[in-house]
């Protein structure tokens, strides 16, 4: 295989990335080692930073916040729900902290208007009465599924390619250019060559790994971080502490349900990265001071990501490193033709993508400009079954007697199934449970998949997708993961919920859930 650019990670910059390049007229092949957002970009709290809370410790980062999440609202606004957003203070915080925060936003040019702590408690009543100071920012939701979708969805529409499950093994070199990459295809079994003009090394947390396969350094702290997700919805704001950064500081509004984060603990290896129950009762304890029934809600789930932080200041916990992001040209390493970006926020992917299409475009003689940040991401039909809602919408408009509930929890019918697994098809594919998961809203509810992923998987049978014994081992896949993102919550109604799955699936089909 042969292109200008091989971009490698499939995440929020990477696909950006194509878009953007792709919008330029440059032909390029991004390569995903996993799916989608796999890494940092699914694992998030979904937020669209105002950039308030970075005005203390990182201004630049903070303006970028700002500037950056001004443009996706513009550009990509069916991926975001503009909430707002409040930073509270309760008592016993910092109050000089609290007395500096509407200077500190000022001077990055963020709008934060003052709002009486009643009033507040009036509009989003799950606040503390305890609450003591509240200011309202332009903090936003956003879909990184998506957002990152949509992307890759444009870019393939202007010739780019996107091969998922497509690891990157090893370079070929010819003097100080990279010729080819050396990727291992997962779906085919087998290597493939794909030379390339440049390389733009885009792997978030595994930035180091992919530069070191190219005899290249990137120096990084990897911070991992907690996040819990609730049964229902408890806030129509995104909630932030107002204090300095610090653990369980945002309550995070996604769709049908609220999610809680996060921590922050330096980690030294990328392998085994889960949620604990000790980083869950943190959460819980430090949130329900802002929201006090974060201490009896039911939580579904626990995810834990990697920040990729680059390593130029800070330690600890990882938190005093910039969130800022930085693009290597790797000349200092002997490597010409290899860029890699990486650091930054889900926020900022668009300005990360530019600025690394601007260096390789630069090094190809390509003058076109930049287009993202004036035109707007087009829709696609496949990209929108993530939205929560979106699927019971249809589902009722077309009041298809044929069409069953696949999902009850979040209303997912047979025929979002059916669009997503034809929309992968259409890209030379062969679609799996997870896939579907990932692009939908299966699997998301309270049962957190015990009854939908069998339906699923009857319904693709009785579609003629599934042969076979190839059904059982989807699921086995799919009940994996959410499995491991459940073992932190398990108490109360969450308990109940797991026993009653594990009899299901272990007692009934057999599986084997933990490995």
């Amino acid at each position: 295989m042969q292109t200008e650019v091989l971009i490698v990670g499939g995440g929020a910059t990477g696909t950006s990335l194509a878009r953007d390049l792709a919008l330029r007229g440059v032909d390029c092949i991004l390569v995903e080692r996993d799916d989608i957002n796999a890494g940092a970009s699914g694992r998030n709290h979904g937020l669209l930073h105002s950039g308030a809370r970075y005005v203390a410790n990182d201004r630049d980062a903070a303006i970028e916040c700002r500037v950056e999440g001004e443009i996706l609202k513009r550009v990509a606004a069916r991926a975001i729900q503009d909430t707002g957003g409040y930073f509270v203070a309760v008592q016993g915080d910092d109050e000089r902290y609290v007395a500096d925060f509407p200077g500190l936003c000022a001077g990055a040019g963020i709008t934060a208007r003052v709002v009486d702590p009643v009033e507040a408690r009036g509009r989003e009543p799950a606040l503390s009465d305890r609450t003591i100071a509240v200011f309202e920012v332009p903090d936003a939701s956003v879909d990184p599924f998506r957002l990152s979708l949509e992307c890759a969805a444009q870019a393939r529409s202007l010739g780019a390619r996107v091969l998922r499950r497509s690891r990157v093994v090893g370079f070929e070199r010819d003097g100080e250019r990279l010729r080819a990459a050396r990727v291992w295809d997962g779906a085919e079994g087998r290597d493939v060559q794909i030379e390339a003009s440049q390389v733009v090394n885009a792997a978030g947390a595994w930035a180091r790994e992919v530069a070191a396969l190219a005899g290249a350094n990137v120096g990084m702290l990897y911070s991992k971080g907690t996040l819990l997700v609730t049964h229902g919805r408890l806030a129509r704001r995104v909630v932030n502490r107002l204090r300095r950064p610090c653990d369980a500081d945002i309550l995070m509004p996604g769709g049908t349900v609220s999610i809680l984060g996060t921590t922050s603990s330096r980690i030294d290896s990328l392998d085994d990265v889960h949620p604990t129950p000790a980083e869950a009762d943190v959460l819980v304890a430090e949130a329900s001071r802002m929201v006090p029934s974060l201490a009896t809600v039911r939580y579904i789930r626990a995810y834990s990501g990697v920040r990729p932080l680059v390593a130029s200041r800070g330690g600890g916990d990882g938190r005093a490193a910039s969130r800022g992001f930085a693009l290597f040209d790797h000349a200092a390493d002997g490597t010409s033709n290899l860029a890699t970006i990486t650091g930054g926020k889900l926020t900022t992917c668009r300005l990360m993508a530019e600025r690394a299409a601007d260096l390789v475009c630069s090094r190809l003689g390509v003058t076109r400009p930049c287009l993202t940040a004036t035109t707007p991401l087009p829709p696609d039909p496949a990209c929108e079954w993530t939205e929560p809602g979106r699927s019971p919408r249809e589902w009722m408009r077309a009041h298809r007697p044929d069409d069953a509930l696949v999902c009850e929890c979040e209303m997912v019918s047979g025929t979002a199934i059916d669009a997503i697994h034809a929309a992968l098809r259409a890209n030379g594919e062969v679609p799996t449970l997870t896939d579907i998961g990932l692009r939908s809203r299966v699997g998301k509810g309270a049962c957190q998949g015990a009854f939908c992923a069998v339906r699923a998987v009857a319904h693709l049978y009785q579609k003629g997708d599934f042969q076979a014994q190839r059904g059982l081992s989807e699921i086995v896949d799919f009940f994996r993961e959410r499995w491991r993102g459940q073992h932190a919550v398990l108490w109360g109604e969450q308990l109940a919920q797991a026993e009653l799955m594990e009899a299901l699936h272990c007692g009934l089909f057999g599986e084997e859930l933990v490995r």
